[in-house]
């Protein structure tokens, strides 16, 4: 696969993990695990550049997962800790923080 459909695969990936956590309180946890291990290989596949183009974007959708599942799994869980690996900003305040920064 090329770098254009790597890109999109992880940007899918992460906009579908950030809409199946949003407020879902009755989620099916046993699939976070490995889905946030996908994301944190996907991530780290893509070129240095490209990473950095889309950084704030990660920040934004990724850290707004990790604000929907803190309340829930707290922050010592391994899929908290892995999209911690992809947010190199700040978190957004809430999930529902959907500001351009």
């Amino acid at each position: 696969m090329g770098i254009y459909g790597e890109l999109y695969d992880f940007a899918a990936s992460a906009g579908a993990f950030e809409g199946y956590v949003y407020h879902h309180k009755d989620m099916d946890q046993g699939y976070l695990p490995k889905w946030s291990g996908n994301l944190v290989r996907q991530y780290g596949a893509l070129p240095e550049e490209v990473r950095q183009e889309i950084q704030h974007m990660c920040d934004g959708t990724l850290g707004r997962a990790v604000r929907s599942l803190l309340p829930i799994l707290g922050e010592e869980h391994e899929v908290i800790a892995n999209l911690r690996v992809m947010i190199k900003g700040p978190l957004p305040s809430s999930p529902d923080d959907f500001e351009k920064h």
